[in-house]
């Protein structure tokens, strides 16, 4: 078994309730399910739950949230499936639209849904989520106590990420906020995310840094570890859609590693802020 990424070594396996290491960021997958008409990718192959958590026990990870993908649109039933066959260990966040009926929102949050995801990348035009269906469904999710989970270009971001924080929803930010690359920790999104990371009402997960068109992801790693370190979360992304033959979970729990030499830091990161975030200490 693989070391958990904020853990010293150990031979012995701690019990599944207690939280040691939390993946935030991982998705289950079937080929032949129905895709939104708008989406910018497809699954590659299956991806199933069973798969998933026998992963997570071969590298001691004991806990994780698994996120809607973009490609089925608010069709939640993958997701929901997946976390019913592991309420203790599963955590997750779905799609909805504004005109969602409360009734689903509540069967969504018994099913261990506690977040809401805004896959808004590569759109020409985006909602105003300062407009009035946006604002009811944020107050929804608010009283329901979900986060709002936001995939977004870092230029966008800039403008979106402040709009969110206003309506007093916690945010969690998905793949270090996706800077430009050419601005890197100058990028206006970026800089929108260190303040809402001070502020101790944004989050952001270290993940993914196969997607930031070939930045290192070093300086920005630096940037929110110093902007406040109990604002992190760590996430594989599995099973790494559009990079399922280049990337590996062992590579993933290594790059936080290497990241974080810091072990007291990388258990916060990894167990300490997710498992409050995500309510494992709650249910």
């Amino acid at each position: 078994m693989t070391t958990a990424p904020g853990a010293t070594p150990s031979t012995a396996s701690p019990p599944t309730t207690a939280v040691r290491a939390v993946d935030a960021h991982a998705h289950v997958l079937k080929r032949d399910a129905p895709l939104a008409a708008q989406r910018h990718s497809a699954p590659k192959r299956d991806a199933t739950v069973e798969e998933y958590v026998a992963l997570l026990d071969r590298h001691g990870v004991s806990h994780a949230l698994l996120t809607a993908p973009s490609f089925y649109g608010a069709d939640n039933r993958l997701l929901v499936a997946a976390l019913r066959a592991y309420p203790a260990r599963l955590r997750g966040t779905a799609i909805v639209e504004p005109s969602i009926d409360d009734r689903v929102l509540a069967a969504l949050d018994a099913a261990g849904v506690v977040g809401m995801r805004l896959n808004w990348l590569r759109r020409d035009t985006l909602p105003d989520v300062a407009a009035a269906p946006w604002k009811r469904l944020l107050a929804r999710v608010c009283d329901l106590g979900w986060h709002v989970e936001v995939y977004l270009e870092g230029p966008k971001l800039a403008t979106v990420l402040p709009a969110l924080r206003a309506s007093g929803v916690r945010v969690v930010v998905d793949h270090f906020g996706a800077p430009d690359p050419a601005r890197g920790v100058r990028c206006d999104g970026f800089q929108a995310l260190l303040a809402g990371v001070r502020d101790g009402d944004t989050w952001v997960k270290l993940s993914a840094p196969y997607r930031l068109g070939g930045a290192d992801p070093r300086p920005y790693v630096d940037a929110l570890v110093a902007a406040g370190r109990t604002q992190l979360v760590w996430a594989t992304d599995w099973p790494f859609v559009g990079f399922e033959d280049t990337v590996s979970y062992a590579q993933c729990v290594q790059w936080l590693r290497d990241w974080v030499p810091d072990e007291a830091i990388r258990h916060t990161i990894v167990a300490e802020t997710p498992a409050t975030l995500f309510g494992f200490t709650r249910h």
